[in-house]
């Protein structure tokens, strides 16, 4: 639900950004790569610590690595199949950083083995979430719904979240409670999407198997129509012929 309008605004802003990259001769790919390589580091550096804050001002500079390789791609002419794949792969590695960077810490220093897995779960989740999409969509299936909780929601509940309960360590109290909730939010909101995308899945699935058995049907009897007509000729083509053989017969008998 965010993408629509958060996307768009952050690439307006970081168009100049974007522009100032490719005159100094930075490839997208090379912005993708460093992009994930900063967010896993900030994930895995700082989450296990318990050092949130700091480690989602890491992560937040590096996220928006996603957008700037894009805009670059669009202003270069250089959208492709592989930059696409890369930047998707790339998520997925991203993604999985950040929430194995929250189960470090409770299997560790936040001794919550609940969180830990609820941790675990998100991480799962959202990579299946992403799957089914492209899965339909491999086969033919439009997948035409979005979800409750897509990657740019988990994303923004998750570190925004996750920064603000970092600041429990500058004296702020209770607020240490937020990355929890954070986590139950995005485990809940995962799978609900997946569900929403699955159901989808299988009605488009159904309409077109419907649509292709109707198709078929249609061409069957179609064909059985022109089988009738080449079958009803038959008969009189055969009466002709020996009415033909009955005059030859009659000729050579006169000879």
């Amino acid at each position: 639900m965010l993408n629509k309008y958060a996307r768009a605004f952050f690439t307006r802003v970081l168009t100049p950004f974007a522009t100032f990259l490719i005159r100094r001769g930075v490839s997208p790919d090379t912005v993708t790569l460093l992009g994930t390589a900063g967010v896993v580091a900030g994930a895995l550096v700082f989450y296990p610590m318990g050092e949130f804050f700091w480690g989602t001002v890491v992560i937040t500079l590096f996220v928006f690595s996603d957008l700037v390789d894009g805009n670059m791609a669009r202003q270069l002419g250089r959208s492709s199949r592989w930059g696409a794949f890369l930047d998707s792969t790339l998520d997925r590695v991203a993604d999985g950083a950040i929430f194995g960077g929250f189960a470090l810490w409770y299997a560790g220093g936040g001794d919550d083995i609940t969180l830990c897995a609820v941790s675990i779960f998100c991480l799962a989740s959202g990579q299946v979430v992403s799957y089914t999409k492209a899965r339909g969509e491999s086969i033919g299936l439009p997948v035409a719904v979005n979800g409750l909780v897509e990657r740019a929601e988990r994303l923004v509940i998750a570190l925004t979240l996750a920064g603000l309960s970092g600041l429990h360590k500058f004296g702020v109290p209770g607020i240490q409670y937020l990355l929890p909730i954070a986590l139950w939010i995005v485990a809940v909101g995962s799978l609900i999407t997946l569900i929403q995308r699955v159901v989808t899945v299988r009605r488009e699935s159904a309409e077109a198997e419907a649509e292709a058995g109707a198709a078929e049907r249609g061409a069957g009897a179609s064909g059985a129509a022109d089988s009738d007509a080449t079958g009803s000729a038959t008969p009189e083509s055969a009466a002709a012929e020996e009415k033909q053989k009955s005059q030859e017969q009659g000729s050579e008998a006169a000879k």
